[in-house]
């Protein structure tokens, strides 16, 4: 299954956005930003949207090896507390922790890669077998290298960027650098200053959950003005027993509808992953249908700037 149709499953209880909105869209984060992005958005390459569909949104990092560990480092029992907090709160608190543990990251240099390791489990909705990935990553941090991405357990080699690569979401470093790092200014440009009707609000979510996707690194501050975005939306809910892929305890924030669930550490709101609906479409009578229902979470479990494909950070 290709990276554009997981975005459709992910995004099937979302209405979708016509094309006028979505260019506009495009059109008023690309002001937002301060500098151009000369990107042609004329061609759609199969991983534009996802170029690794990790669930996972990683604080500045670089030098030759720098290694996160997600959660703190924290394994996970089930006995952790329940907290008394709002969704908005816990967003809140998720952007302080971001801002610190990215606070005295290095900047990764254009010719680095992104490695990420991450877990993921798939349930299906309706009982029976779960199934378990580890996934590792390599991408180019500018784009002008090749990259080797893992997904579901199967290996993808993507040639480096072209011309013809589109602006959204944003999959380089130095894109990534071009966006608001204001909480304000970020809603307002992935919001196109809507958020008067439920439809406004999920749209608006849907784009946040899609800017947060994929295994690179975030530029200071950007993950959590994206947290503080959220907290902004009206409606948001929490869940205060959930529980990542790999066992650890988590209070998770979700928008009515979408189909996306935010996972974060229940004591100290780190970002552990991302939770998932999605499905497995199969052709019936020459038309494509969705079958097969399940619920995924992608955990975090490790992230580093390396030097090539290929090398991992020591433990």
């Amino acid at each position: 299954m290709d990276e554009l149709t997981r975005v459709r499953e992910w995004g099937a209880d979302v209405p979708p956005l016509t094309d006028e909105a979505r260019s506009a869209a495009r059109a008023r984060l690309r002001g937002a930003m301060s500098r151009e992005n000369r990107a042609d958005r004329s061609a759609v390459p199969r991983r534009l949207v996802f170029r690794v569909a990790a669930a996972a949104s990683v604080a500045a990092v670089g030098a030759t090896v720098v290694v996160t560990s997600a959660g703190g480092g924290r394994g996970g029992g089930h006995d952790a507390p329940r907290t008394s907090l709002s969704a908005a709160q816990v967003l809140l608190r998720a952007a302080d922790r971001s801002r610190t543990d990215g606070a005295a990251m290095p900047v990764p240099r254009d010719d680095q890669y992104f490695y990420t390791r991450t877990f993921i489990t798939q349930k299906p909705v309706e009982g029976g077998t779960t199934r378990t990935w580890t996934d590792e990553s390599w991408l180019s941090v500018d784009g002008s290298k090749p990259s080797q991405r893992q997904e579901h357990g199967k290996i993808h080699h993507d040639p480096p960027l072209g011309k013809h690569e589109v602006a959204w979401p944003p999959t380089t470093y130095a894109k990534l650098l071009t966006m608001p790092t204001d909480p304000d200014e970020l809603l307002d440009a992935l919001s196109l200053g809507r958020m008067g009707t439920p439809m406004d609000r999920t749209r608006t979510f849907f784009e946040i959950c899609m800017l947060l996707q994929g295994p690179r690194v975030m530029p200071p501050g950007l993950q959590a003005a994206a947290f503080e975005a959220l907290a902004k939306i009206p409606g948001i809910k929490l869940d205060r027993d959930q529980v990542d892929g790999v066992g650890r305890p988590g209070i998770a924030v979700s928008y009515p509808g979408a189909a996306f669930t935010f996972v974060f550490d229940r004591e100290t709101y780190a970002y552990l992953g991302l939770r998932t609906k999605g499905s497995s479409p199969k052709r019936v009578h020459g038309q494509w249908q969705q079958s097969n229902w399940y619920y995924e979470m992608r955990s975090l479990e490790r992230m580093a700037v390396v030097d090539r494909i290929g090398q991992r950070p020591r433990s």
